[in-house]
């Protein structure tokens, strides 16, 4: 379909007779006149000439037109817009919080018949979790001591992936700070309006760090209708780490906080011991918070003003020709 996005731009068309019309002439500098006593001969001779002039006079006049037509019609923005296309929307935003506190470091997770870090294996098994969640807006939060943004909701899901991949311990410190996460995760919530607002929690520890308390984040995070649902990960307590790699067991998880942010939030909690659980705590996600189409459509644009313009300028190029053949302006 063909339109104009800027109609109103047709106005002015009549803009050059207004000025010509209404504007004040330019004075002509008055000279002393000259005698000719064949003045009546040169007039006869005008007026034969006259009908012969009228094209060379009127053809600049029209050149300038259609001049001023095309510039006025590239201002109007002419457009063609494509045939709808329907977009996947669900109108869900889901935040993925990643503990990179030291404990991560436990190597208790194996892949392909290697040890891995507990890092390592949620990289693995959320990098194809955002992978999967088409229509979805996507964000990324890290923390540690302190809570940080790393990646704002986005449907740009390779990058959410690349900026996971890319994350350390260390970065955040050495403890782990539950409760400024979830808090920093209302707050960019709470300036954005969605329909369903989900925050997937994962952690190997308890809280140890931070400025706000968990069960005020809670509270929070109640008051603002976002659902957490909070992943354990790695094996039991009761183990030492030596070098990175786990002796007898892993870091304590504080299962009881756990169990409760997600039961008052209306989330879930999960325990994820080895890869395989990992997995499938995903899968359950992907069942329990299905991606939903939206009707809505994209039209996709394509400019044409180039054309008008294009013309307008070829147009312009051949009256500075002839003006100037014509010894004019």
């Amino acid at each position: 379909m063909f339109e104009f996005a800027w109609l109103w731009a047709f106005a002015l068309l009549p803009l050059p007779w207004l000025v010509r019309r209404f504007a004040p002439a330019a004075k002509v500098e008055q000279q002393a006149g000259l005698q000719v006593p064949f003045i009546d001969n040169l007039a006869a001779v005008a007026a034969q000439s006259a009908s012969s002039r009228t094209l060379s006079e009127r053809g600049p006049l029209l050149l300038g037109v259609l001049v001023w037509a095309c510039l006025v019609t590239a201002v109007a923005k002419p457009q063609w817009l494509g045939e709808p296309i329907p977009q996947p929307l669900s109108g869900r935003d889901i935040m993925l919080a990643v503990d990179l506190s030291e404990s991560m470091l436990e190597s208790d997770f194996v892949i392909d018949r290697q040890r891995v870090d507990r890092l390592t294996a949620t990289k693995v098994v959320a990098g194809d979790f955002i992978e999967r969640r088409e229509g979805d807006r996507v964000g990324l939060l890290l923390f540690a001591d302190q809570a940080y943004l790393q990646a704002p909701l986005t449907r740009d899901r390779a990058t959410v992936r690349q900026l996971l991949d890319e994350a350390q311990v260390g970065l955040a410190g050495r403890a782990t700070a539950i409760g400024d996460v979830i808090g920093l995760a209302v707050k960019r919530f709470k300036t954005l309006q969605s329909s369903q607002r989900i925050l997937v929690l994962m952690t190997d520890g308890e809280n140890t760090a931070g400025a706000l308390a968990p069960e005020a984040a809670i509270e929070l995070a109640q008051a603002e209708g976002l659902t957490i649902y909070t992943v354990g990960i790695g094996r039991d307590s009761g183990g030492i780490s030596f070098m990175g790699l786990s002796v007898g067991g892993g870091s304590s998880i504080d299962e009881a906080l756990l169990t409760q942010i997600a039961q008052q939030t209306g989330g879930r909690y999960f325990r994820a011991q080895d890869l395989d659980q990992l997995v499938e705590i995903y899968a359950l996600l992907d069942e329990l918070e299905p991606v939903e189409q939206d009707a809505d459509f994209f039209r996709p644009v394509s400019s044409l003003y180039q054309w008008p313009l294009g013309f307008g300028v070829l147009l312009f190029a051949i009256l500075l020709v002839w003006q100037r053949q014509r010894g004019g302006r």
